[in-house]
């Protein structure tokens, strides 16, 4: 059985990657967070007394159910209403976006020490690697993200996406494989 502390540890863990994860699904940093904070909630409050090394999985699974759900909200809202705020703003360049930089800000020493040129590289690489993963398919995206972001093996990545582990791996292949195609293209070799 986990502890308080124990639970209270994995969530403090866990929380910017899985907002990561959901902005990357839902494209939207509020609703994101929203799911994330719905998904902690649930986790504790579900399965808080599970044991510690079964939580990682849990939560990946309410993640992926509460972005699911929030995607059906989604669907039948938008059947029913039309949010004015939306048509107000449409496709405008200088609405804010989800800041690689401010996610993954080194400490201030080496960041001090770096010159304005490689901030401004290393910024435009994050930045285009996070374009080519938001362009995957949904599935080959959770797959690619559980496997590597969120560092899962096949068989927790399977149980988390509810499929198979052959599944995962394909899934994981092609997204790897478009990445790599797309990043070359650009001139990106990692």
């Amino acid at each position: 059985m986990a502890t308080e502390q124990e639970l209270s540890d994995f969530l403090k863990g866990v929380e910017k990657r899985a907002f990561k994860r959901s902005v990357y699904h839902v494209r939207d940093e509020e609703a994101a967070l929203d799911i994330v904070q719905d998904s902690m909630l649930k986790l504790a409050q579900h399965y808080g007394d599970k044991p510690a090394q079964e939580l990682p999985m849990l939560f990946h699974r309410i993640l992926s159910n509460c972005t699911l759900d929030w995607f059906r909200r989604q669907k039948t809202r938008n059947a029913l209403f039309t949010n004015m705020e939306d048509l107000a703003h449409g496709d405008d360049p200088d609405d804010e976006r989800f800041d690689w930089m401010q996610t993954y800000a080194s400490d201030e020493q080496q960041e001090a020490s770096q010159s304005a040129e490689a901030l401004t590289q290393r910024a435009q690489l994050l930045q285009s690697i996070e374009n080519e993963i938001q362009a995957l398919p949904a599935r080959q995206r959770e797959a690619f993200l559980l496997r590597y972001w969120e560092d899962m093996d096949v068989a927790e990545t399977a149980a988390a996406m509810g499929c198979s582990e052959g599944s995962v791996k394909t899934h994981c292949f092609r997204a790897i494989q478009s990445l790599s195609k797309a990043l070359k293209a650009k001139g990106i070799e990692l």
